[in-house]
């Protein structure tokens, strides 16, 4: 089989003279029997989305950044046990959403306070707010179960139709639904006072 990246675009392959790009199945086709290069395909295709997920479920862009990494390579080493390499996407989700879980379990254990960053004299009272709603913005989100976070992240975060959350959480949309909106009744109630 040619390379993935016939004519320097990557995830495509010359087939007539244009560009076709390699699907999931393909792809992964392709590093089980040793084209280790294609997973590079796979990582381009999901680290920005997931990527923006992973720093809302972890609440800290450096945690999610160990988060991905952790996660792409877990799932690398694990790829023959993907059922439905069609389906890569949603199944390396939930290696990443484990990821995020762990990463901030252990973030919390050994998180000392930042005092000095809170207390600076050089951020201004607009700067402040804005850095104060956001924490609690991200407070309010980290207070939700995991099963309300990922789904409200999902939702209102990255802007996924519930249709594709379904897909990816292997779940109904009415649950989804009822999940989210709990998920956005509960953040709502921690901002009232914030707002």
């Amino acid at each position: 089989m040619g390379g993935l990246a016939g004519n320097g675009r990557l995830g495509g392959r010359m087939v007539g003279g244009a560009a076709r790009v390699v699907s999931d199945a393909e792809a992964v086709e392709r590093i089980l029997e040793g084209d280790v290069e294609a997973y590079r395909v796979l990582v381009e295709r999901y680290r920005t989305a997931y990527g923006r997920m992973a720093a809302a479920l972890c609440g800290d862009a450096d945690l999610a950044a160990d988060a991905m990494q952790e996660a792409f390579i877990r799932a690398f080493d694990a790829l023959a046990t993907c059922e439905r390499p069609d389906r890569f996407g949603a199944w390396f989700h939930r290696i990443l959403r484990n990821q995020c879980m762990n990463h901030r379990t252990r973030h919390r254990q050994h998180a000392p306070l930042d005092a000095e960053r809170l207390s600076s004299p050089q951020q201004t009272d607009d700067g402040l707010r804005r850095s104060e709603l956001r924490a609690a913005i991200q407070a309010a989100i980290d207070a939700l179960t995991p099963d309300q976070r990922e789904a409200f992240v999902l939702r209102h975060v990255e802007g996924r139709p519930y249709g594709e959350m379904a897909t990816l959480l292997d779940e109904r949309e009415d649950a989804l639904r009822m999940r989210v909106h709990r998920a956005r009744d509960a953040v709502r109630r921690q901002l009232e006072g914030v707002l």
